[in-house]
């Protein structure tokens, strides 16, 4: 060969990556393990607890006057929506319950995010309202009859009076809470006040007002059970209310466990909205799945 023969060398050949067993440990591919589904962990309690009184109430432990077994509840429950009179109270408490926590929420968004950007407005108006948020819930009945009657009003009235007070707490405090060196930073740059109450106090108060909100919610759902007993014919308080009247336990079970029910989805229902808001936050809570 001469000097300007040049010798072409084969391709080189792609090689195999190594089976994971034949790596290092420290090289070895991860896998993640499938985590279990929140509801599923949060079920295992109180299934155990049913299956326990289940078993109590038949072998004669628990008194069926006093404790019917979850089967009997259940039944009820059943019997109530074969006649249709479970959809009627479910959709008026339902009803109740919804219109309140819109009224109270409203309000009390207005009157927090109010007091908490306005020092002057704050010494005006939150003395007042710490006052009146001691007042024991039933303590306002009478005087809402007296004032509204028995009627939707009254009743919608006294769950939006449960409602307002967390909310407003919670949304007054997160925006005094707001450190002021955000607000420093965002007049630096130049922003106007709309500006940063979009930009700096709305992503501060976000988790706070959203845990008034179902501090609220929860509250709304005790208040209806006290709006319901005011003069009501229908819905899950009345349910409730006429089980005691007529001895009947089953009834009185099957209303607490529908309250429990309905409470829960839709404190789901604010959760999962709050996550979806607040998906940018770097939390503990976030990171585990809470």
């Amino acid at each position: 060969m001469t000097e300007n023969t040049f010798v072409l060398a084969p391709p080189a050949r792609a090689v195999a990556p190594a089976p994971s067993e034949f790596l290092p440990p420290s090289t070895r591919p991860t896998r993640t393990p499938r985590r279990t589904p929140g509801w599923v962990v949060g079920a295992v309690l109180p299934a155990l607890l049913l299956v326990l009184w289940e078993g109590l109430a038949r072998a004669g432990v628990l008194r069926p006057s006093l404790l019917p077994a979850p089967s009997r509840v259940l039944a009820t429950i059943g019997e109530l929506a074969h006649t249709g009179e479970l959809w009627q109270h479910l959709a008026i408490t339902l009803g109740r319950v919804g219109a309140g926590f819109v009224l109270g929420s409203a309000l009390a968004t207005a009157l927090g995010a109010l007091t908490g950007y306005s020092r002057p407005f704050f010494r005006l108006l939150d003395p007042l309202l710490q006052g009146l948020r001691n007042i024991p819930s039933l303590a306002w009945v009478p005087l809402f009859i007296l004032w509204l009657g028995i009627q939707e009003t009254s009743k919608v009235a006294l769950i939006a009076l449960g409602v307002f007070f967390p909310v407003y707490l919670n949304l007054m405090s997160g925006i005094q809470g707001v450190d002021r060196k955000l607000i420093e930073v965002g007049r630096v740059y130049g922003l106007s006040g709309a500006q940063i109450v979009r930009r700096v106090f709305m992503p501060a108060t976000l988790p706070t007002y959203f845990v008034g909100l179902r501090s609220g919610l929860s509250l709304g759902w005790m208040f209806v059970v006290a709006a319901e007993i005011m003069g009501a014919n229908q819905g899950l308080g009345f349910l409730l209310i006429d089980g005691q009247m007529t001895g009947r336990p089953q009834t009185i079970l099957a209303s607490l466990l529908l309250f429990a029910v309905l409470g829960r989805l839709t404190d789901a229902l604010l959760a999962a909205l709050s996550r979806r808001l607040l998906h940018w936050q770097d939390t503990h809570g976030a990171a585990s799945g809470g």
